[in-house]
């Protein structure tokens, strides 16, 4: 069964966020299902996908003068600073944390971060093309 079932209920309705939200998905859901041999390197890609997903979004913020970038960016830091510390464990066997990681926060995180910043961020930029 997966951790997080893509259904359509955290779109925000600007393609580029949402197409890195189905793949943080499709990733972390592969990430649930690996085996301990397999973990760590898809943890390292989820990692390397999620940097990714929010320089694009930061990018995003700074090209529509996205008024809360401040704290959108702050959320950005912060859970790539818990995701850091978990990998750290990760990289050196302790795959137990990692899963932890996995199951008890990310989908909870994700969900909560796309219905209010993410979303907030698509309604500004799409007030923004309709001007």
């Amino acid at each position: 069964m997966a951790l997080i079932k893509k259904d359509g209920s955290i779109l925000v309705g600007h393609d580029p966020i949402d197409h890195d939200h189905d793949e943080f998905i499709i990733l972390l859901n592969r990430l649930d299902a690996a085996d301990h041999s397999d973990f760590p390197a898809l943890f390292q890609q989820l990692f390397e996908h999620t940097e990714q997903h929010f320089d694009r979004e930061n990018q995003l913020m700074e090209q529509w003068a996205f008024p809360a970038e401040t704290e959108h960016k702050g959320e950005h830091q912060r859970v790539l600073g818990e995701f850091k510390q978990f990998k750290k464990r990760v990289d050196k066997g302790m795959i137990a944390f990692g899963r932890s990681f996995v199951r008890e926060r990310l989908p909870q995180w994700l969900e909560l971060h796309v219905t209010t910043m993410d979303s907030a961020l698509a309604a500004h930029i799409k007030t923004q093309l309709q001007t």
